[in-house]
């Protein structure tokens, strides 16, 4: 079986001592393609990096992360989309992430975070890349902003989909996104086994595992890795009640049609 890991943090420390055993894993487990995206201008850097060392395999995503919204976003940003430009012209970024609104543990820059990710949701009209997309305890500040853009905007991913059946019917209103499944969907105590299959087509899914973090049961407590979405196509397939292979096969099909990736 092949997968694609739409959401993990290579180039992040905690991947550091060991990487090309964690990608060497990844690909021993079957995933054929990592995206990876940046959460702030170092990690442009970083990400960039990593993806040019895995060449066909990595594929990078550039943006702010809601939680790194600061008083200086607008130099953040601005020097980001000089990134993204120069990215663009060799064809090597696809798509503006991780971008969106975070208000779980603070308000302190809730102006500035709705600013900045409407900013990035323009990006993605005007550079027709789709958007990879954070969302927590903000979801109708953030299904507001991309109502004004829908018509216009390529699609994308809503990541780390955690919701009920009222959140996903909402979330799948903008034809051109998914949302993003991972290890939260094998924990004890979550309800996705049930609301998914309810209200979501597997044509509107994809794989992620949000790695260092979220590592799926029985996993859970390690530092998370792409060889570890297994778990998750495995709990997926029973939730369905479709084999473990459809699961692949129709997940790498949304991927391609979300992010242009050939499979």
């Amino acid at each position: 079986m092949n997968y694609i890991d739409t959401h993990c943090h290579l180039d992040g420390e905690e991947f550091r001592e060991d990487l090309d055993a964690v990608v060497q894993r990844a690909r021993e487990a079957g995933c054929t393609k990592i995206l990876v995206p940046a959460i702030d201008l170092p990690s442009c850097q970083s990400v960039m990096e990593v993806c040019n060392r895995y060449p066909d395999y990595a594929y990078p995503m550039l943006g702010l992360h809601p939680e790194e919204v600061k008083a200086d976003w607008r130099e953040v940003l601005s020097r980001i989309k000089e990134t993204l430009n120069s990215q663009l012209l060799t064809f090597n970024c696809i798509a503006i992430g991780e971008v969106g609104l975070d208000f779980y543990w603070s308000r302190e820059f809730e102006q500035e975070q709705l600013e900045a990710f409407e900013e990035q949701v323009r990006w993605s009209v005007e550079t027709r890349l789709p958007l990879m997309i954070h969302c927590r305890k903000a979801q109708n500040e953030m299904v507001s902003i991309i109502k004004r853009y829908a018509k216009d905007l390529p699609g994308g991913v809503f990541h780390c989909f955690t919701g009920n059946e009222t959140e996903a019917r909402q979330l799948l209103e903008f034809d051109n996104f998914v949302l993003g499944i991972g290890g939260v969907l094998t924990f004890k105590k979550s309800h996705l086994p049930k609301v998914l299959p309810a209200v979501v087509p597997l044509d509107r899914i994809v794989l992620e595992t949000d790695a260092p973090y979220m590592a799926p049961v029985p996993m859970r407590g390690k530092r998370n890795e792409s060889a570890f979405i297994r778990h998750i196509i495995t709990r997926l397939a029973e939730a369905y009640g479709v084999s473990e292979e459809k699961i692949c096969r129709q997940t790498n099909e949304n991927v391609q049609k979300v992010f242009g990736i050939q499979i």
